[in-house]
């Protein structure tokens, strides 16, 4: 019965299943450890006050409880301890995040159980998120408007007095970014316009008369902007809030630099979930600040969607017409053999390779040339001739170039020759054949080799950070300032985010949560653009079902 059993193939179905069952558990299974040690960051989690006596003075500490660990007694004692009156072989201690940055040593501190004489969760501590210096914890004990005490409903007026701050400084920074940018921007291509003049002993006088009067123009409009800019952040800087910290000290906060304001140990369950989702989308929508330990990561999710789009555009076309000249046109011999094996073999270089081949051939060569020929002007400093998102996009270009042209092949190879010769029989050219048939029938192989390459190249970080990736991209590859498609511009990626967080930080416990919460960010980023390019292949494969027939 076994042998029958094992001869009919039951055993490798089952293994199968099995394997693939385990599998997909793994994977669900990691990305749900993600999702938890990530996503549970922005839940606004109780702030304790601790009473310490023992091993430390007295003391009060107040902070958020992050982590718990035991620890082995006798390591502590190595460690200057005194716990001859404890007689657990382990001891707990809670790692606490005290904030208030500017008034000691480190914002995160190990707490022993032992020396905690006192826990309490009072509804009155207050969570302030500022814009540097991270949080701060205290009590409210003034609100000042305007150099006056508010003695009446201090708590709803400090929630308006931040959120007015909050809109002045928004609409600060975008006049300062918007239109104060674009006029330094314009300013910079009259320098550059004036010096390519001089280069080409072209710099007439009416030409100067012509740059000097858009200066003019230029520097009049800059301090109207100007003096918008300084009435927006003196109205910003009117209010204070004095807090009563952990030391006992009174401590007075300006509110322009207060972003958001909460009392943890007071909200109910669902203001908690509304304070979640509004720190989740912070989150998503800003930039970052305090070394990438704090904000946002909306210029890294926008660098990464950008350069693979743009990634996608330029091995498309490429994977594409290479796979339908090795397949249609080149002759089935030795050179054509190996090729395709030239082609295969390229998908098992390291990435890092491909990195020191575009900063040589793209940025140095390339962009070098590109700049000697077309940007005399903006030297010595470099255009095209540095590290850029067009450099990126063409480096992970070739690197995911091999798994397109396999896609295609594969999918050309399942096409019948009878589908071919029908259409040469009735009079159709081989190119009309290729274009209107052909490559139809095949766009599903093609979207799946693009959905592959958008999927390895989302996650591809060495090669980038020798081509155009930097830990602060001052601006995006895209705004308002003509051409509006800035190809040589420096970009961040959320890859490279992972990897400056989590080991470049000087604050490791404060990054930590914020490395699972953008790796979550990018595997969602990489399964949106996977699922939409799967929807457009299940589209063109119904759309073209019916030539296969």
């Amino acid at each position: 019965m076994v042998r029958q059993w094992f001869k009919s193939g039951s055993p490798w179905i089952w293994m199968t299943g099995g394997a693939v069952s385990i599998s997909l558990i793994s994977v669900l299974g990691l990305l749900a450890m993600i999702a938890w040690k990530g996503l549970s960051f922005f839940w606004p989690s109780q702030v304790v006050e601790l009473h310490l006596q023992g091993s430390v003075n007295e003391q009060i500490v107040i902070g958020e409880i992050y982590d718990r660990e035991q620890v082995p007694k006798s390591r502590l004692e190595a460690a200057g301890f005194d716990l001859s009156a404890y007689d657990e072989e382990f001891i707990e201690r809670l790692l606490v995040k005290t904030g208030n940055r500017e008034y000691v040593e480190l914002d995160f501190r190990w707490v022993l159980s032992t020396d905690i004489k006192k826990q309490s969760t009072p509804a009155s501590l207050a969570v302030f998120e500022r814009s540097k210096n991270g949080n701060f914890y205290g009590y409210v004990e003034q609100v000042i408007e305007d150099g006056n005490v508010v003695t009446h409903n201090a708590t709803e007026r400090l929630y308006e007095l931040v959120e007015r701050a909050v809109d002045l400084n928004e609409e600060a920074l975008d006049l300062q970014n918007g239109d104060i940018g674009h006029i330094n921007y314009e300013l910079e291509r009259l320098r550059l316009q004036e010096k390519g003049y001089v280069l080409d002993n072209a710099l007439t006088d009416e030409r100067v008369a012509e740059l000097q009067s858009k200066r003019v123009q230029l520097r009049e409009d800059y301090k109207v902007l100007e003096k918008r800019l300084f009435e927006l952040r003196k109205k910003a800087k009117r209010d204070q809030v004095v807090v009563r910290d952990m030391r006992g000290e009174l401590v007075t906060l300006p509110i322009y630099q207060v972003l958001d304001v909460w009392f943890p140990n007071d909200m109910g369950y669902f203001a908690k979930v509304g304070h979640y989702f509004t720190q989740i989308g912070k989150f998503i929508s800003d930039d970052p600040r305090e070394a990438n330990t704090e904000g946002g990561v909306f210029p890294a999710i926008f660098g990464t969607v950008f350069m693979v789009m743009l990634m996608a555009v330029i091995v498309t076309p490429f994977g594409v017409v290479a796979a339908i000249y090795l397949h249609e046109y080149a002759a089935k011999n030795a050179v054509t053999k190996m090729i395709r094996i030239a082609v295969i073999n390229l998908a098992g270089v390291p990435s890092i390779v491909y990195g020191v081949f575009g900063l040589g051939f793209f940025v140095y060569m390339l962009g070098g040339s590109i700049d000697e020929l077309f940007y005399r002007e903006a030297a010595p400093s470099p255009v095209f001739g540095t590290p850029g998102v067009i450099w990126s996009a063409l480096t992970l270009a070739i690197l995911t170039l091999p798994v397109v042209i396999v896609s295609t092949e594969e999918g050309l190879s399942r096409i019948p020759s009878s589908v071919r010769h029908g259409s040469l029989a009735l009079g159709a050219t081989q190119a009309e054949t290729l274009w209107r048939i052909i490559v139809p029938m095949a766009s599903p192989a093609i979207m799946t080799g693009l959905i592959l390459a958008v999927a390895r190249a989302a996650g591809e970080v060495a090669p980038l950070m020798l081509v155009g990736v930097v830990k602060m991209a001052p601006t995006l590859p895209l705004d308002g300032n003509f051409p509006y498609i800035h190809l040589d511009r420096k970009f961040m990626h959320l890859g490279f985010h992972i990897y400056d967080v989590g080991f470049q930080s000087p604050n490791v416990e404060a990054a930590r949560p914020l490395v699972y919460a953008t790796a979550f960010l990018l595997v969602t980023v990489i399964i949106a653009l996977n699922i939409t390019a799967i929807g457009i292949r299940n589209h063109l494969r119904e759309k073209f079902r019916s030539l296969e027939h």
